[in-house]
């Protein structure tokens, strides 16, 4: 499927393609499968499974049997960035924009049987897990694959000048992860991944995420249609609002990045208020829903893992959550895809890598979406 593309005018800047230069032969032995997922926050994975580690017997079972986990340290090896050794946490958050089973019926897209990253976030979780700092990444940005093994044990060659989201079509998570690892030199320490269908009805079960818009969003691609105001969105209206683009800013990628995060806040503000751990069956019912959306990394496929991971995440709130898009211009030679801009982007690199805040210097002037301040938490 033809991912959809960034268009603008081209920008000059500070551009450049920040990626492995490793080359590694290699053959694609399958296709890779039609994996699933939109982008929730960890917070929103994780914490609703805090009931397994408390529960017992048949419940808990019952939940762990539902998590997916990919095992990413067996298929990358030793071939990575180091641990931190400070105290915090880079999570790969992503998402993938296949249409296929029973996401088709979603919108946004052809069911041609590919499979792309929609969606792909760093959340640094700095020491005392109490503030984070979340990267977005621009599905469109044109890098330096790295050769990279699935979890099949596939071996797949490396490639230049490709658009980002073409890592998670060609290898999977493994691939994924290895090649944001390849852009930041930052170790990833965990992996997350959410069904479409799934999002939707984690949103359903926490009885809908409340959202006030500056402007009429209208985009019948990913059947969303908003007049200004402040609305209660239900699970269906919650995807299109992540998934549209068209309805909203100059129509592009990095728009949609804006709008995202936005609603990313609402959501973890109103998990605080919508009495989860003091309601058991609406607990159980986002427990269900949760452990079957969730793909994890193996350090985080069970129950128990996933709780305690999350129990250390409860104490960040929105105004604690830094959030940013990777810096990006557009490309003179192909206004649909963007460009690293490197020396602002290892501004962010070196302090997360430092457990630091992001300095402003790193993303001022890089290219955005122009849907700034259109969606906000009520």
């Amino acid at each position: 499927m033809s991912a959809e593309s960034t268009p603008g005018p081209g920008i000059p800047g500070d551009t450049g393609i920040n990626g492995a230069r490793h080359r590694g032969k290699g053959r694609r032995r399958k296709p890779p499968q039609r994996r699933k997922g939109l982008l929730i926050t960890a917070w929103t994975a994780a914490g609703v499974v805090v009931l397994g580690g408390a529960g017992a017997g048949y419940l808990y079972f019952k939940l762990n049997g539902n998590l997916k986990s990919v095992d990413i340290d067996q298929a990358l090896g030793a071939d990575r960035p180091k641990k931190a050794d400070n105290g915090s946490e880079n999570i790969l958050v992503l998402g993938s924009d296949t249409r296929a089973g029973g996401n088709k019926k979603l919108g946004g897209g052809t069911d041609d049987g590919s499979a792309r990253s929609d969606t792909a976030m760093i959340v640094h979780v700095y020491k005392g897990h109490k503030k984070a700092s979340v990267v977005s990444i621009p599905r469109d940005t044109l890098i330096d694959r790295p050769s990279c093994t699935d979890t099949k044990g596939d071996e797949h060659s490396a490639a230049r000048s490709v658009m980002f989201n073409s890592a998670y079509s060609t290898g999977g998570a493994a691939c994924a992860v290895k090649t944001v690892e390849s852009i930041t030199d930052l170790r990833m320490d965990h992996y997350l991944e959410v069904d479409f269908s799934g999002f939707q009805e984690l949103i359903d079960d926490l009885g809908g995420v409340e959202i006030t818009t500056t402007e009429s969003i209208d985009d019948p691609d990913s059947h969303l249609k908003l007049k200004a105001g402040t609305h209660t969105l239900d699970g269906k209206q919650a995807l299109g609002l992540v998934r549209t683009r068209h309805g909203v800013g100059d129509g592009s990628d990095l728009g949609r990045i804006q709008l995202q995060q936005a609603f990313i806040k609402a959501l973890v503000n109103q998990i605080k208020d919508v009495g989860v751990f003091s309601d058991p069956k609406k607990l159980l019912d986002l427990a269900e829903t949760a452990t079957k959306t969730v793909t994890a990394d193996s350090d985080l496929g069970s129950v128990n893992k996933l709780a305690s991971f999350a129990s250390g995440l409860k104490g960040i709130s929105p105004s604690n959550m830094h959030m940013i898009t990777m810096p990006v211009a557009y490309d003179p030679a192909d206004p649909n895809r963007v460009l690293l801009q490197k020396k602002k982007a290892d501004q962010i690199w070196k302090a997360l890598e430092n457990d630091r805040p992001i300095p402003k210097s790193a993303t001022s002037g890089s290219a955005t979406g122009e849907a700034k301040g259109v969606v906000s938490a009520p």
